[in-house]
């Protein structure tokens, strides 16, 4: 298969992602302290230091506040605290979020109870409102969480880009295959282990080498030496560098956190998600490929002077991006 097609849907992908950023839905809690008293948590996504999106909570009228709410911005997020009061609980209660119908951000509810039992819904800006049911559904928990990997992995500019440079570099169909399975078994363990809280990595080093691995990548498509261990075994890369990358994916699953009574389910689900958006992110740069291919044989193009004019454009391209993620994500944690 030719690389020059891979080459400009790359060049292509790589326009306008230096304001890329990963998917961070907004997140609202309720867990039960007793019969009538829940504690609430509001987490939205900021712009900037002291800026967030314009999203705010609406409640049913016989819902009351007996405390101040404590508000502050935190890791990127302005959050608020407050504890509300509802005779009976919230079971046939009406949630809405104001503001969202002009946002693309969704909003993840989870509501956890006193009996270890929780229900969720995703908010969006086709859907702004739930009605609290008495009881959690097994459906309901997959639903949210499935959806929530998909847009999770679609919305992942960083995932998405490390996918097309594989792609690129395996070139063959088979080698296709194989180098992606390798990545996908290798996010789903450590996506699993840290899901599942049996290992812990701290999240902001593993942000900065996900970026530095793109980097890599490009380096080898730049300096195009086909007889290094990456083009000649692009799975050994993909599964080592996919393992880091299931820790974060990990990591926007921790931002919802996982309802007590249904985590295989919500964290099989999410998993699932996070594969089907893969799916048809390959399927769709295939498509395009094979349109490409079309195009050019009608038009008799010479494919030999495409390689040459776009392949290290476009990684040079790609490596300052991610370089630049790189520092970006360093620099949060560092200085």
């Amino acid at each position: 298969m030719s690389r020059i097609y891979f080459s400009i849907i790359l060049l292509l992908f790589s326009i306008g992602l230096a304001h890329a950023d990963e998917y961070r839905p907004a997140y609202l809690e309720f867990k039960q302290t007793s019969d009538n008293e829940f504690n609430m948590l509001w987490k939205v996504p900021a712009k900037g230091q002291n800026r967030r999106l314009s999203l705010y909570v609406e409640l049913p009228s016989d819902i009351t506040k007996p405390s101040e709410t404590v508000s502050a911005f935190i890791g990127g997020a302005y959050i608020e605290r407050s504890t509300i009061n509802r005779q009976g609980g919230l079971a046939g209660s009406k949630i809405g979020i104001r503001g969202l119908e002009r946002v693309s951000t969704d909003v993840l509810v989870r509501i956890q109870r006193l009996d270890g039992s929780s229900e969720t819904a995703r908010l969006n800006a086709r859907s702004t409102s739930f009605m609290v049911k008495g009881a959690p559904e097994l459906w309901s928990v997959v639903n949210t969480y499935l959806v929530f990997g998909v847009e999770h992995i679609l919305e992942g500019f960083d995932h998405l880009l490390f996918v097309a440079c594989l792609i690129f570099i395996a070139g063959t169909w088979r080698r296709i295959l194989i180098t992606i399975t390798g990545f996908t078994l290798a996010h789903s363990i450590t996506l699993t282990l840290a899901g599942l809280e049996l290992v812990r990595i701290p999240i902001p080093p593993i942000e900065a080498t996900i970026a530095l691995s793109i980097v890599f990548l490009a380096r080898e498509i730049a300096l195009d030496k086909r007889d290094t261990l990456t083009w000649r075994h692009p799975i050994a890369v993909s599964a080592s560098f996919g393992l880091l990358h299931g820790f974060g994916f990990a990591s926007a699953l921790a931002e919802i956190g996982l309802p007590q009574t249904e985590i295989p389910a919500a964290l099989l689900a999410f998993n699932v998600g996070v594969e089907i958006g893969q799916v048809v992110f390959v399927a769709s740069v295939i498509l395009i490929f094979q349109l490409i291919t079309q195009s050019l044989k009608s038009l008799k193009a010479d494919s030999a002077n495409w390689v040459q004019k776009i392949e290290k454009p476009m990684a040079y391209a790609i490596g300052s991006i991610t370089m630049f993620w790189t520092l970006e994500r360093v620099s949060g944690f560092w200085i």
